[in-house]
């Protein structure tokens, strides 16, 4: 099974590994930085070897990565996988803006029910089952994210049960959440945020996020 070092290291950018196995273009290596889509966060761009990512999935717990046509990898071949930086740098911030924004929606609406996340480089959202017009609480949401954001809060992420890969972040004092994502170190990384409200149909809501363009330097 591949060892998943972007939970280790959602920082690093390179790494040295070998396939594992090969089935015409899909293959799977022995450890892995490329984050496959899981719970709405999309997957990263990048290659491995010298052959670009055209898609990552999860079956199962192993990671299996559809590459273009004419690879030429075998099992035992040694490769370098990278990844687009700046993808997943933005991927985590918008990831950790909508933990963020979630926690403070069921603070604020108790009896609100989430239905549906995505996080893109562009923007993230959340689907609400809601009765309701939830812009009269947005602000508010918008202005406690900001507060937890400014005091630049460790974001703590770990296992919960390692065997079966449970994992889960934790900021102490705010919230504990399930949660397989790439994480950032401190919550002063992700920004400033703009909440925008859209109505996808009846009886449901959503919030769009939004970061700032500028961004922290990568830590190591």
């Amino acid at each position: 099974m591949t060892k998943k070092i972007f939970w280790k290291d959602p920082y690093l950018t390179q790494l040295e590994t070998y396939i594992t196995g090969v089935k015409d273009d899909d293959i799977t290596v022995e450890q892995t930085i490329f984050f496959a889509f899981s719970g709405g966060q999309e997957s990263d761009h990048g290659t491995i070897g010298n052959s670009r990512v055209l898609q990552a999935r999860t079956e199962n717990r192993e990671i299996v990565y559809t590459l273009e046509q004419g690879h030429g990898l075998k099992r035992g071949d040694p490769v370098s996988i990278q990844i687009d930086w700046g993808r997943r740098y933005q991927l985590m911030r918008l990831h950790f803006a909508a933990e963020i924004v979630l926690e403070l929606t069921y603070w604020n609406l108790e009896s609100i029910k989430k239905i549906g996340a995505h996080i893109a480089q562009d923007k993230a959202r959340i689907d609400f089952e809601w009765g309701g017009n939830i812009s009269n609480v947005l602000t508010v949401i918008q202005k406690e994210a900001l507060s937890i954001i400014e005091a630049n809060q460790e974001i703590i992420s770990a296992f919960s049960n390692e065997e079966t890969e449970e994992r889960y972040w934790e900021i102490l004092g705010f919230a504990r959440v399930p949660c397989g994502g790439t994480h950032l170190k401190r919550t002063g990384e992700i920004g400033e945020i703009e909440l925008k409200r859209k109505n996808p149909g009846k009886g449901k809501e959503r919030i769009e996020i939004y970061v700032s363009e500028h961004s922290a330097k990568h830590i190591s």
